[in-house]
């Protein structure tokens, strides 16, 4: 069917054909055209199509950035469709005011700056771009060019100037790469974290030739692939040179005296630019530096199409971003800031229509508009019958479609969903395809007898889908790697000093580096490097220093053991509790029936290795016969509610009961939403009781609860009343567990006997933590974050409304919602008259927890259906809220907040991949005290994700650690530090559960002679020197050498020979322990080994591997005779024999 179009009326072609007449059309003459009639995901599917049809390189422009992601979703779901290779781009705006004193984020312009360089190369052939984006200058090309620097493997580099290069491009040297943007030597090796990367990278280099170029991961450090080739992109959009700072410092000063620009204000930003390489905000300040202004268009190949996304949307756009810069420009002059004019950093609308003039466009329109004078394709796509969330109308339709020969394609996000289709269609005897991926909605066309069906328009959910990233996992104890002079730290025998640096010292067997710590009255202890694992950083409760203790004085000992008394007592009360627990039988539940696995599948995300362990260890706990009692911690929004939701469901199919425990009306209200999406397919009854409920209807529920009625009860702590009665419970799961006060707690221990119980917390609380690290609760902790997350920008600002106008404006802009914490009801109302008066066009909702419950729960309804634009709020949002579209969170005097509640409060924005800000506005920082300060700088530091956990451990130097059972301890953390403490307290509960505590552990004394260290020259960095010989000392298994052995190898280069003894000399350490030698030395040619009674050597087994150079001296006194050809033969020979005697152990 060859239509030509005639400019007069549209025509109505086949799918294909229409697209084939489209892609003819753009070679003709016609510089626009329409493609009507195409809804929701089948544009994508039309763009996909338009693909292979054309050889042109293709731009989308959208009216937001949300309905560019959602385009692109799409789009990649079918290109995979397709089998088209190359993979659609989407090209991010600043996600930041016009003028407004921030930068994007770098992982932002590493991904503009790579698309940039790509377009340049034409080797972008689909760009989606929200129309923000287009109207913003870029880099000029040249400048991009200049700052371009491409590798590759075998390469001939001169090392220095690829550092100059690097520090030219914005780079920062730092000793261990761990952001985007910083880079590191040592030796043969570069470390690079390029902004557009998910991983760093690592140069090895043998002289000037580049061997190798690998990517390595963040967390170990470790190399992942070898790569052949990287371009290092600069890591800002400005990186001007001297010579254009020099211009730029001119044209500022100029029209700083046209502007008539706040001359203090000047002067500051004049030296910023002078003396600091780049700093927060520069990227506004580009068209000082670069003589020529750029745009998108000048990076668009001469054949580029445009495509429009709804036309309409896009240019009413258009006008409203014009508005808001000139806007953000007169208020930013208002302020006495030197800023651009609009027209130098901005397009005008009339400049867009000029430069599209030149170039082909499509337009995309839902409706079928009629135009008289643009050639227009109609294209016949119908919108799929409302399934209502039910397999079985689905299959019903499914039916249908089948007589009709319809090819049928369910798209679902995970393998589980993938194979709960298959299973589904395969009971009701259904042919269609499954296929795994994300549409936004589904479609048929007639014309390809073709209909899409996205799963979650089958099972009735529709939700933002995420994949996840790799975990960065991080052990709780720090370890040496922030250590600085000054610190203090706990020496097991001699007590608290305060370190002061390393010193070379000379010694018997050749110099060495030593640990130089003070104490009291100046005595100095200098500590060898094989001497650390008796040592660890002081962690106490206060700002209070600690003491230091005397060399050789009692003081330490005394108080060591009166610690150990107390701790003694402590441990026995509560073990008595967990004793009873652990006599006392639980339930024991039957392992994974077949409707658990239909749930497992039904999961909406990948579950991360963490969430999978957390899952696997509460089943397991749950199939025990033993009660269990874990704690699960997670970031906020890292999936434990999932995990909660899966042992509910296990327990509730063994016809037992669940009782959700909260801490707020709102979370009860959120959990009952949840609990019941998740378990609609089910017959579960859930039901909560809250101050939601009338007095007549909680009645009513708790009756049901009695009689076994309802399946889960969900409810705050009215569920500990005394006239709650279960009919048989089974289960309970505690969230948000920082919020409960004593008393509930207490009520809860009672039930702890007799039911399983799993706690939920972000930020757990430091007595709970403690349990933990105790071993006497079991502890899950998941760290990965969803894939998307970005770490939360967190400011501590004076109140300023300025700053609320800002931070509100930003948000809005992008399509997003506000929190307001205002945390005094008396005063809510005249905030919010405040924040109108400065953004009349906010739509702000009240919400407390003294409102009336219906009309809290409308103003919550608003919200979350995006009615309201700022919910101005006391902390009771603090728990459970989840809205992917609320992204900046203010909270008003932060000062007045404890960590793990600002920790809470800020993580309910970041919940989607939008760059999430928070902002705690203080009265300034004279008025408020000084732990204060000490939680806001704290937060301020771990905006990183899965922080919590080691917010947890900043709390306790802050507040100091309360006490499992009430006695306060935290003196005696005080008076020997935390990670004491918790050995303590392991050994302390291991030796009353009647676990053997080796009271001296053996550390074998070894002097062969050869003498092993790390160089300076091959670890520069102190701390990084130090953190490997700590865990060098902590090592028990060779296994764990190989590994450390592999990765000396891959981050630090080939080790030199001090390295190898000293990797030998530690093999020959863990062998001495693990036989129980406590000595080994040399006389004359003879390597002599002290072994202590406790050995587990049988003298008969040792009979049979004796040879000419085993002697035994004495019964626990053995030599080995050497031939001293070398230390390496020397050595070789002793760990031989020695693997040879300690297998004599293994096999018995």
């Amino acid at each position: 069917m060859n239509h030509s179009i005639l400019p007069d009326k549209a025509i109505s072609p086949s799918f294909d054909d229409g697209v084939r007449e489209i892609a003819k059309q753009l070679d003709g003459d016609s510089a626009v055209l329409h493609a009507d009639g195409l809804k929701g995901a089948s544009r994508s599917f039309f763009l996909a199509r338009l693909v292979e049809a054309t050889t042109r390189p293709i731009v989308v422009l959208t009216s937001n950035q949300n309905s560019g992601e959602s385009l692109i979703g799409d789009l990649r779901y079918f290109y995979h469709f397709n089998n088209i290779k190359n993979v659609p781009r989407f090209f991010p705006t600043w996600e930041i005011l016009p003028y407004e004193n921030l930068s994007p984020l770098a992982e932002i312009s590493g991904e503009r700056l790579e698309i940039l360089n790509r377009l340049q190369r034409g080797k972008i052939p689909f760009l989606v771009v929200p129309v923000e984006a287009l109207m913003q200058c870029v880099i000029p090309r040249a400048e991009l060019d200049n700052q371009t620097f491409p590798i590759t493997k075998g390469d001939s580099l001169d090392r220095e100037f690829l550092e100059a290069c690097l520090f030219d491009n914005g780079y920062t040297r730092i000793p261990l790469v761990e952001n985007r943007g910083e880079f590191s030597v040592r030796g043969d090796i570069v470390d690079v974290f390029p902004t557009a990367s998910t991983n760093p990278l690592r140069f090895e280099f043998f002289d000037d030739i580049v061997e190798s170029i690998r990517e390595f991961d963040i967390g170990s450090q470790v190399s992942l692939k070898e790569i052949k080739e990287i371009e290092i992109l600069p890591v800002r959009e400005v990186s001007p040179t001297p010579g254009q700072k020099d211009a730029g410092l001119e044209k500022i000063s100029k029209l700083a005296e046209k502007q008539g620009a706040d001359p203090a204000g000047l002067n500051e930003l004049l030296d910023k630019i002078q003396h600091l390489g780049n700093f927060v905000g520069m990227e506004h300040l580009a068209p000082f530096f670069y003589p020529r202004r750029e745009t998108l268009f000048d990076y668009f190949s001469k054949d580029t199409v445009i495509v429009f996304d709804e036309e309409e949307d896009v240019r009413s756009k258009i006008g409203h971003y014009h508005e808001i810069i000139h806007t953000e420009f007169n208020s930013a002059c208002d302020r006495g800031d030197v800023v651009a004019p609009p027209d130098w950093f901005y397009l005008e609308p009339e400049e867009i229509n000029r430069r599209l003039a030149d170039i082909k466009t499509i337009t995309i329109n839902t409706l079928n508009i009629e135009s008289d004078d643009v050639p227009t394709v109609r294209f016949n796509i119908k919108t799929n019958p409302v399934l209502q969330g039910k397999f079985e109308v689905f299959a019903e339709k499914g039916m249908e479609w089948e007589k009709e020969n319809r090819r049928v394609v369910v798209v679902a996000p995970t393998k589980g969903q993938v194979k709960r289709v298959h299973e589904l269609l395969g009971e009701y005897d259904l042919d269609a395809d499954v296929d795994r991926g994300y549409v936004s909605n589904g479609f048929h066309c007639p014309d390809l007898n073709l209909t899409f069906v996205a799963e979650h328009e089958i099972f009735g959910r529709t939700h933002k889908h995420r994949y996840r990233r790799k975990p960065k996992s991080q052990s709780f104890q720090r370890g040496f790697k922030d250590l600085k002079p000054g610190d203090y730290l706990v020496h097991i025998d001699y007590g608290i000093g305060r370190y002061m640096g390393t010193r070379e010292l000379e010694t018997g067997v050749g110099g060495g580096e030593f640990l130089n710590i003070t104490y009291a009255d100046g005595e100095k202890l200098y500590i060898p490097m094989d001497g650390l694992a008796f040592i660890q950083k002081y962690v106490g409760s206060g700002e209070v220093p600690p003491a230091l203790n005397k060399l050789g004085g009692v003081s330490w000992k005394r108080q060591k053991n009166k610690v150990k008394e107390s701790i003694r007592e402590m441990a026995e009360d509560l073990l008595k509790l967990y004793a009873t627990r652990e006599i006392a039988t639980g339930t024991s539940f039957p392992v994974n029936p077949v409707l658990m696995q239909e749930l497992t599948d039904s999961f909406e995300f990948e579950e991360t290795e963490d969430q999978l362990k957390a899952i696997d260890d509460t089943m397991a706990d749950l199939e025990s016969s033993k009660s269990m009692d874990r704690l699960i911690c997670g970031d906020v929004g890292y999936g434990k509610t999932e995990v909660a939701m899966r042992a509910a469901f296990k327990v509730v199919l063994d016809k037992k009961q669940v009782a959700v425990l909260v801490p707020t009306t709102i979370l009860a209200q959120q959990h009952l939403i949840t609990f019941r999406e998740r378990f609609r397919n089910y017959p579960v009854n859930v039901n909560m009781v809250s101050r939601f409920r009338s007095a007549q209807e909680q009645k009513e529920i708790l009756k049901n609860v009695k009689s076994g009625g309802v399946d889960i009860i969900i409810g705050t702590h009215r569920l500990l009343s005394k006239d709650v009665n279960f009919s048989d419970l089974g289960l309970i799961i505690v969230d948000e567990e920082q919020r409960f006060g004593v008393r509930h707690k207490e009520a809860l221990k009672k039930l702890r006997n007799k039911v399983d119980i799993l706690t939920l917390t972000a930020t757990p609380i430091p007595r709970t933590l403690h349990f933990s690290l105790m071993g006497v609760r079991d502890l899950s902790v998941i760290e990965t974050p969803p894939v998307d997350r970005l770490a939360i920008k967190t400011f501590v600002r004076k109140f300023d409304e300025k700053i609320i106008r800002e931070s509100i404006l930003r948000e809005m802009d992008r399509g997003g919602q506000i929190y307001f914490v205002h945390n005094k009801i008396k005063s809510i109302h005249s905030v919010k008259e405040m924040i109108q008066r400065i953004i009349p066009e906010a739509r702000i909702g009240i919400g407390h927890g003294q409102l009336p419950e219906h009309q809290l729960e409308e103003v919550m309804r608003k919200f979350i259906d995006k009615e309201t634009d700022v919910l101005l709020c006391t902390t009771i949002v603090e728990s459970g809220l989840d809205i992917p579209s609320a992204n900046t969170i203010i909270i008003n005097r932060a000062d007045q907040f404890g960590l793990a509640q600002l920790y809470q409060l800020r993580g309910r924005v970041g919940r989607y991949k939008h760059q999430a800000y928070a902002y705690l506005l203080i009265p300034g920082t004279l008025a408020i005290s000084s732990d204060a300060r000490h939680r806001l700088i704290a937060i301020e530091e771990l905006s990183e994700l899965g922080s919590g956990f080691q917010l947890a451990a900043r709390d306790m130097e802050i507040r100091g650690v309360g006490n499992m059972l009430g006695h306060n301890q935290s003196g005696h953390i005080a008076s020997i530090g935390f990670d004491l403490y918790s050995k303590l307290i392991e050994d302390t509960v291991r030796e009353i559960k009647g676990q053997e505590v080796a009271s001296n552990p053996i550390e074998p004394e070894i002097n062969l002679q050869v003498k092993g260290y790390i160089p300076k020259d091959y670890i520069p960095d102190l701390n990084q020197r130090l953190e490997v010989y700590r865990r060098l000392q902590l090592f028990d298994t060779l296994g764990e050498v190989d590994v450390l052995e592999n990765e000396l190898n891959d981050r630090y280069g080939k080790f030199p020979e001090p390295v190898e003894k000293l990797l030998l000399l530690v093999v020959i350490k863990i062998i001495c322990k693990k036989i129980h030698i406590s000595r080994a030395y040399m006389v004359g040619s003879e390597a002599r080994f002290d072994i202590e009674s406790t050995t587990p050597i049988a003298p008969e087994k040792i009979a049979v591997i004796a040879d000419k150079r085993i002697v035994f001296l004495s019964e626990f006194r053995m030599g080995i005779k050497l031939d001293r050809k070398g230390w390496k033969k020397d050595i070789q020979v002793l760990i031989d024999y020695l693997k040879k005697i300690a297998d004599t152990i293994e096999n018995e």
